[in-house]
Formats: structure tokens, sequence, C-alpha cells
């Protein structure tokens, strides 16, 4: 396996995870790999309005902390199991994001956008009465108005993954019609020391044709100087572990990169892709 670090793992710490966290470690080490990172969800102030379960998506911290610690305690001479969350992303929020991403000793912190103007793309209201494009444009912003405002993260989670829902998913996107706000994106990212993942979960969950970032984006990152880099599988249920890594591999080698980093402490270790 030429990527055998997976740092975007879900257990049933995160409010829509599906499997324990030792059911996956044990899957992750069957599947030989050498780093997992949980990277269960907090989204701050997200706003259920009655469609999802109140507070599924407040992490309870400390107690997915315990069990973390009690893995590595089995497992550790097998596995590097790392201590990391996902973050959402609203600028309402980021003094609250800010101050809990200090109250923790993680070893990496992902930054998403579930959310976009108090709207979550996971519903077919948000593309409603305005066109796809409209929609998508507005996704962007909202992330590139995040970045400027927060920087406690390590990487940028699945940088377009609005497109999922979009109501025809990738048949008509690309990075092109949307340059001018992603290169912004990628820009501040860069020139704050952070980094971006790419993310496995939308070919397998929503057939899409490329990774998040798709490959473009990814080509556009590494000529703007980007270098730091991870990949994820976005997996919430065991079995899933480093799903499609194939393909992050190929996205990867065409956007010209030789390395994928893994994070402990906060501090970037590179690979060399095999």
């Amino acid at each position: 396996m030429a990527i055998r670090a997976d740092f975007h793992v879900h257990s049933t710490f995160s409010g829509d995870g599906k499997s324990p966290m030792e059911e996956e470690v044990v899957s992750a080490i069957n599947k030989g790999l050498t780093h997992i990172c949980f990277t269960e969800h907090n989204d701050i102030g997200f706003p259920y309005n009655g469609k999802d379960d109140e507070g599924m998506f407040d992490l309870n911290t400390d107690s997915y902390l315990y069990e973390l610690l009690r893995l590595r305690g089995i497992y550790g001479d097998k596995i590097n199991i790392g201590f990391g969350v996902e973050l959402g992303m609203q600028t309402d929020v980021f003094r609250e994001n800010a101050i809990y991403a200090k109250s923790y000793d993680f070893d990496f912190i992902i930054f998403s956008c579930h959310i976009v103007n108090k709207r979550d793309p996971y519903y077919p209201e948000f593309f409603e009465n305005r066109s796809e494009e409209e929609a998508l444009r507005e996704y962007f912003e909202c992330i590139l108005e995040n970045v400027k405002l927060f920087n406690n993260y390590d990487v940028l989670g699945h940088l377009d993954y609005a497109i999922r829902y979009a109501p025809e998913t990738d048949k008509n996107y690309s990075y092109f019609k949307y340059k001018d706000v992603i290169d912004r994106i990628l820009t501040t990212v860069i020139d704050n020391g952070r980094g971006i993942e790419v993310n496995t979960a939308g070919i397998r969950k929503y057939y899409l044709k490329d990774v998040h970032p798709n490959t473009d984006i990814l080509k556009r990152y590494k000529e703007l100087g980007g270098e730091i880099i991870t990949v994820g599988s976005d997996s919430h249920t065991a079995g899933y572990e480093a799903a499609d890594f194939d393909r992050a591999y190929e996205a990867l080698k065409a956007a010209g990169f030789e390395y994928y980093c893994t994070f402990e402490g906060r501090i970037a270790s590179y690979h060399k892709l095999g």
C-alpha cells in the first residue's frame, strides 16, 4: 500500500459514526496501516433546526480521549493512534473554536466547512431556487471567510465537499468555474503555514469522479507552493479505513506530489509516496 496513514476517521464518538474505535483500530492494523488518526466531529453552533438529533455533533472529548489512550495501551506497538478532531467552521463561533482547540493536546486538527451561513448543503433546500453555480460559489466564499479568520488548525478538510450534495453532483463542476475564490482559499492556507487534505469519501459514498478536492485543485495547490497534505478516508464504519487510497495516490502523483504527511503533537512528518 502506497499510503499507510489514514488521517480522517470517525467512530461512535462522532454523532454520525457507526463503529466503536477498537473495531476501526483492529481493521486498520489488518489492512497494514502504520497510522490511524481519529478526527471526531465537534461542530460548535451547529444549526440543528429539528433535522438532526440535537447535540449529535457536540463531542464528549474527555470520554473520547480516555478510550483512545486505552487503545494505545493495547495496540500502540502495532499502529500509531492519533488524537485528532474535525472542527466545524463557522465565522460566528471562531472564538469558541479557538478556545476549544487550545484546551486539549491534539495531535491533529482538521478544519471543515459543513455549514454555510447557517444552512447545511446536505439538505436540498441549500440548492433550491437558484443555480447550482450560485450555491457552490456561496459555499467557497464561506470557506474563504473562515480561513481568513481562524488559523489554529493543521489542514483544511475536503475543500469541495458541497459538490457531494449538488443536484448534479460533480457533473457540471470544475475548479476553473470557481478559480478566483478557490485560489484565494489556497493562498490563504499556504500563507498561514497550513495544509489541505485529500479525502476519498466522495468516491465511494456519492460516486464522484475524483477525490476531494479534485485533482485540478491539488495541482493548483502545488503550483502555489503548497506542501502539507494528509490523506483521509472519512470512514464512519469499520472496514472503510484507507478506502480508495489508490485513487488518492493517483491524484497526488498527477498533481506532482512526492510526499504525504502525518501529524503528532501538531507537527508534520513527511512520508514518501510509494
